[in-house]
């Protein structure tokens, strides 16, 4: 059964007349009535009875036609909703946030996303690493942006975005304020909060461990927000990523000794093929300055010397 044959028998069921209903389908009437006789050889009976210049349906043609025209409504509907796809027309793109990423770090990149693509209809999933990547392979999300101490899986495709120190978060009034920078032993006796989803919660308490620094942890949460609130009241410390914090009482001095980083990265599922929607917001993301890039190149432009290196300095 072929879509212009159901277009035929609901033209001529809509006109009783063949001659008429070709003119409506633009086709010859020898075009349409062959179409028909096909449309009946495989029903297996007549849709049709025709007595000189009068058509009828017959009772099979009236038992097919309201299914015919479902079919042809749902065939326009799917037409219409992959060109609105297409063309990134209520075009869905499900998006993991790993849940220790900061909503004000993408506050930005998706105000500028949505202006530009309006026709895009984003959902946002937060989850930790491991589940973002057990979501990316069950394709119930289309990209995911996170970060992990160890290597990726070979199944990903893994694209950088932007590095992120750890700092230490402390309340108002601490005796840290007094430091532009702190090391791990600094912090040996706090009260130590721990954010339970922290993908380098073990790889901080290793160097805690490492440098026989001890820290009581008093309270354990899943919820960034309840750390910080806490931390701000007087609770205790943590460490945080330094673009995480959202409370604007909240104090931070970097980690420096040792220094730890994350690298936040745009994972792809390999040889998985991109819808229009997906692959506009992978080149929106990638080519998205961030702040720090920004301010950057405004500190290279103000003193260019910098980006030359020494000439008796160590050559790598």
């Amino acid at each position: 059964m072929e879509m212009h044959q159901i277009r035929y028998f609901l033209a001529v069921a809509a006109e009783l007349n063949f001659t008429r209903a070709a003119e409506r389908c633009n086709v010859t009437q020898p075009a349409l009535t062959r179409a028909i006789q096909k449309l009946e050889e495989e029903l297996g009976g007549l849709l049709f009875r025709r007595e000189r210049n009068l058509t009828h349906l017959t009772d099979l043609g009236q038992l097919m036609k309201p299914h015919l025209e479902q079919v042809l409504k749902e065939t326009d509907v799917a037409k219409s909703t992959a060109q609105s796809f297409l063309k990134l027309k209520d075009a869905p793109l499900n998006l993991g946030i790993m849940c220790t990423i900061g909503p004000l770090r993408f506050v930005g990149f998706l105000n500028r996303f949505r202006m530009d693509n309006p026709g895009i209809d984003l959902a946002m999933v937060e989850e930790t690493p491991g589940r973002l990547a057990e979501l990316l392979m069950e394709g119930k999300l289309d990209v995911a942006v996170m970060a992990q101490p160890s290597a990726f899986d070979e199944r990903f495709v893994v694209q950088r975005l932007y590095r992120e120190r750890f700092v230490v978060a402390f309340p108002p009034g601490h005796r840290f304020e007094a430091r532009n920078a702190l090391t791990v032993e600094d912090i040996a006796g706090e009260s130590y909060l721990s954010r339970i989803n922290c993908e380098y919660r073990d790889h901080l308490r290793s160097i805690c461990s490492e440098r026989q620094v001890e820290i009581r942890v008093t309270y354990r949460s899943e919820r960034e927000d309840w750390i910080q609130t806490m931390v701000t009241a007087g609770l205790g410390i943590c460490f945080l990523p330094e673009y995480s914090p959202v409370l604007a009482g909240l104090r931070c001095r970097p980690l420096v000794d040792p220094e730890v980083a994350r690298e936040v990265c745009l994972v792809t599922v390999a040889g998985r093929r991109y819808s229009p929607a997906v692959a506009t917001f992978i080149k929106a993301i990638r080519a998205y300055r961030w702040p720090e890039e920004e301010r950057a190149e405004a500190a290279l432009r103000a003193a260019p010397e910098l980006a030359e290196p020494a000439e008796s300095g160590r050559r790598y």
